[in-house]
């Protein structure tokens, strides 16, 4: 159809739009090539370009016929230098027909010129204006928002409670990987949960998020009980949390520990409830209480590494900056 078209259209609008468009699409192609090191792109390239100068070659051939009279043209025109005698007629001469005015060819090969260059440019451009769909760079992992979802019992009477999902959104910031001392890395895995603690039969509300780097993973919960940091110090000195270092993070109690995450095989293919609970990695914890007199209630930031490798408590205090003003504090109950 399109071949059909092009055989249609007069040739001074045919072959202007086969100049530019070979010329837009065969540079184009050789300067990929080249950018790419492609020789097989290069080849691609190089036809166009050829057929390019083979259509140029064709108007210019036509432009030099049209300035220069044809040898019939040149016989009329010898036949006005040298009249001949008029000989008798018996019937008048019709009287010769008005020329037909053709249409400007340079006007049509303009305005052919014009159009398919504004297209030329529109794929010449466009890979650099629009934003690509798949252009190889690996793009962070964002937060899921599910409007629908049911929260669970105790977020309904707990006072302002924070969300899975805007934990996440709080979370997952262009600027965790360099917190943790990793700028390059960005997020694989971003997500958030609306849990409610264990051992409380669903009565107490205990949302987390967790961000996933190639090096490190990073996992904030807030957990809406009546255990302050005071009484966690206490537990964390008869159980098996290490290096405890207590301090004070925007105004509110805060304890700095170490400890051991749980690693739990599951085994899928062979219909077994998989391996038994082994430890994990060493990870480290700031603990965050809820509001500055210690009422009840904490944020724990956690990060921890496949390697056992940790970052600087400077990482843990940076998150808790960027996280801690998105969790209301707690009200007096």
């Amino acid at each position: 159809m399109l071949g059909l078209l092009l055989r249609l259209l007069p040739f001074w609008v045919r072959e202007p739009l086969f100049i530019v468009v070979g010329s837009v699409f065969g540079v184009r192609i050789m300067y990929l090539a080249l950018h790419e090191g492609s020789w097989q792109a290069a080849g691609i390239g190089a036809v166009f370009l050829l057929f390019t100068a083979v259509r140029v070659h064709a108007v210019v051939r036509a432009v030099r016929a049209r300035r220069a009279p044809g040898p019939k043209a040149q016989a009329v025109a010898d036949a006005v230098v040298q009249p001949q005698e008029p000989q008798p007629s018996a019937t008048p001469r019709p009287a010769p027909a008005a020329p037909v005015k053709e249409p400007n060819a340079w006007g049509q090969a303009f305005a052919a010129v014009a159009l398919f260059a504004a297209l030329g440019s529109a794929l010449w451009l466009g890979p650099h204006l629009l934003p690509s769909a798949d252009d190889g760079t690996p793009r962070a992992a964002s937060c899921s928002r599910d409007e629908d979802e049911d929260l669970p019992s105790a977020y309904e009477t707990t006072p302002r409670p924070v969300t899975g999902a805007e934990l996440c959104e709080a979370l997952n910031r262009p600027d965790l990987a360099q917190f943790l001392g990793t700028p390059t890395e960005i997020a694989t895995v971003a997500s958030g949960t609306n849990n409610t603690a264990l051992l409380t039969d669903g009565k107490v509300a205990r949302p987390s998020a967790e961000i996933q780097f190639d090096t490190y993973t990073v996992n904030v919960s807030v957990t809406y009980n009546e255990f302050s940091i005071a009484q966690s110090v206490d537990l964390m000195q008869f159980g098996e949390g290490t290096d405890i270092k207590r301090l004070s993070v925007l105004g509110r109690p805060a304890v700095l520990s170490s400890d051991h995450t749980m690693a739990i095989e599951i085994d899928l293919g062979t219909g077994g409830s998989g391996g038994p609970v082994e430890q994990g990695p060493l990870a480290r914890t700031l603990s965050v209480a809820l509001d500055g007199k210690d009422r009840g209630g904490y944020c724990d930031i956690s990060v921890w590494s496949r390697s056992g490798a940790l970052p600087d408590d400077r990482a843990l205090l940076d998150i808790a900056g960027a996280v801690l003003p998105a969790i209301p504090e707690r009200t007096v109950r």
